[in-house]
Order: C-alpha cells, then structure tokens, then sequence
C-alpha cells in the first residue's frame, strides 16, 4: 500500500470546487477541442504513434536539434539547474517527475540528452492549446497525447446536474466534442506505442500525479498506475525526477531538475495488483525523498510574470 512521508503534504485527486476559475477553464478546454488546428495537431500525432505500433518509424527531428531548440527557449527566459545528471540511464527509460506547470516536458526536453529519444505522454489540448506549441511540437515530433476530459470539465457537467442548472448548456456541449479517454481503442494504440518505443531503447516522459499539481513541494496522491503497469511490461528503470521552481515563473529564475537514482523495474507480462503497488510506493517515497521540505521563493522582481505564466499555459 502506499504511505505518505511527513516531509511532504500530499493532495487528494478530486473534482474541484465549481468556481469561476474552474468554469473558465472548462470553456477553455471546450474551446481547444473544438479549435481545428487543435485537433489537427492532436490527429497528425496520434497517426504518427499509430505506425510504431505496427512496429513503422515516425516522424521525428534529431534529439539534437530538438534539445538545442528547447534549450534555446528556456534558456533565453530563465537559468536553469541540473542536479545528478549522471544518474540518468543510458538506454530506455521512464522519466517520472512531479508536476507544476506547463512549461515541465518543455524544461525536461531542454535538458535531458538527446539520446535517447523521450517521448511525451502528456495532455493533448495542453500540449497543442498554443500556436506556438504546435509549431515546436509538429517541427519536433516525440508526442503521444492523451485525448481525456479535464477535472474542471467534470466539475460543470457534474455542477449542472446538481446546483448549477446555468452551465447545462456549456455540460452538454463538453459531453458533445471532449472525450473521457476511455476509449479502449485509442488506450490500446497508446499502450502499444509506449510498448514499442521503449522496446527499442527510447524513452518516456510521464507525469505520474497525472495532472498539476498546486504548490511547490507537494504531491498529488496516489499516482496513476500507468507509469507502473508501462514499466513492469517493459522492464525498464522509473526514473524519479523533481520539478523545483516552475510552480509561478518569472523572468530568469532559477528552474531546478533533481535526478533521482533509477528504479530498477523487473519486467512482469501481466502485472498483478500488488506488483503495481509496490512499484508506486517506491516511486512515491523517491519523489518525496527528492522534493523540497520548505520551498521558498525568492525576494527578487518577478518580471513578466503573469505574461510567462500564462503563454505556457
């Protein structure tokens, strides 16, 4: 079973309070997923994860050239810090790090080496919601969305049954044009992508909290069984990794990435129950290990920082 550590707080998953902000959100989301150049860019990755599946390549730039590109962007805005690098594998890998921002795969892809090739399992509207995020996304290629309806969308479909009868327009249009992710034939293509990918000694980038998380220092609990049940079919080490400092950005801030030592996985075809268990208690008790106790933000000026928080968003 997994237990949380008194050093860090930990936060359940659940639906949130129908605020404004929440509502806004989800119209936010309803928005990017009825946007064309959305679901364009959504469509042309999933059909290129599809052909690794079947065991084709995709389309992809170098890991060099798309290190050098993200490492252009983030360098230019902010300093960043790499603790342990040397603890990353070699060969496959699942990167596993906590959650903060939106800028998080963009900062790990700056960083990380160039091989081999990680791949992002992340949220397909987030990641394709900006036109600029496209545009490095469809240069880079290494995307696996997932296509699944967001916690403030569930909120408005559940708030309108209930004390909010104003948002049914807006539930039903939700229910209309976002999909839960539950789709079976779309979790299998996934499933097989990451399978092949990881098969032939690429790797993965997977945010276990499966959603951001709200303050510096803690942990969305418990994580998502899908970084477990990936490396235990696969075999391959669970690399924990902390996100320190991407919570509220601002202009040259120090953003920190601190290594953790590989979780050596051992590969099991059908992972039962308790197995997947123990490979998120590990999981959980090295991410807690490597997060801050007592996060503080600096005294300085925090230039542009509602302007950078909100283009990566």
């Amino acid at each position: 079973m997994t237990t949380n550590s008194p050093k860090t707080k930990t936060l359940p998953d659940t639906i949130p309070p129908l605020t404004p902000e929440t509502v806004e959100r989800a119209k936010e989301g309803l928005e990017a997923a009825c946007d064309r150049a959305v679901k364009g860019g959504i469509e042309q990755a999933l059909g290129e994860i599809s052909q690794i599946g079947e065991g084709g390549e995709d389309r992809r730039a170098s890991g060099a050239l798309r290190r050098f590109v993200m490492r252009s962007l983030i360098h230019l805005l902010f300093r960043v810090k790499v603790e342990y690098p040397e603890r990353l594998p070699c060969g496959a890998a699942i990167i596993a790090p906590n959650h903060l921002n939106h800028i998080d795969p963009f900062l790990l892809l700056s960083e990380l080496p160039s091989a081999p090739f990680y791949y992002i399992l992340g949220d397909a509207r987030t990641l394709y919601n900006q036109w600029w995020k496209r545009r490095i996304l469809r240069f880079a290629g290494g995307v696996i969305p997932l296509v699944r309806r967001w916690r403030e969308e569930f909120a408005v479909i559940e708030g309108a049954k209930t004390d909010a009868p104003e948002l049914t327009e807006l539930a039903k249009a939700i229910e209309e044009n976002v999909p839960t992710g539950g789709d079976i034939q779309t979790l299998r293509q996934i499933d097989r992508s990451v399978q092949g990918i990881l098969a032939r000694g690429d790797g993965i980038i997977l945010f276990p909290e499966g959603r951001l998380g709200t303050a510096e220092g803690q942990l969305i609990l418990p994580l998502k069984k899908g970084v477990a049940l990936y490396a235990l079919r696969s075999g391959v080490p669970i690399v924990p990794v902390a996100i320190i400092g991407t919570k509220n950005l601002f202009l040259w801030k120090t953003l920190t990435l601190r290594i953790g030592y590989p979780l050596e996985i051992p590969q099991v075809k059908h992972p039962k129950r308790k197995e997947i268990e123990e490979v998120l208690d590990k999981l959980e008790k090295a991410l807690i290990e490597l997060m801050p106790e007592n996060y503080q933000e600096t005294a300085q000026l925090k230039l542009f920082s509602h302007f950078l928080n909100r283009i990566f968003y």
